[in-house]
């Protein structure tokens, strides 16, 4: 339990951070679900490139790690470019 006011309202902050980060790797992981279950290669393109967007933001804001983020992009890259 915090023992300061600050602290108190630090838990209560931390918990609505760590709520709306999850919701955003959520939402991202079911964009890359949705991208790998793709098997028109125009279609897997313009997802490639929102999902590659998200994963920008979510490693500018360091919701993700930025070389977790580029690893992803990779992998998925290749992905859509073996289709």
């Amino acid at each position: 339990m915090p023992q300061h006011k600050s602290a108190a309202k630090r838990v209560r902050q931390d918990a609505v951070r760590r709520l709306r980060n999850r919701q955003h790797k959520l939402r991202v992981r079911t964009m890359m679900k949705e991208l790998d279950a793709t098997t028109d290669r125009e279609a897997a393109e313009t997802k490639l490139r929102e999902v590659q967007a998200q994963l920008d933001k979510l490693a500018n804001r360091r919701i993700i790690h930025p070389n977790k983020a580029a690893n992803l992009k990779s992998a998925l890259a290749t992905r859509v470019a073996a289709l």
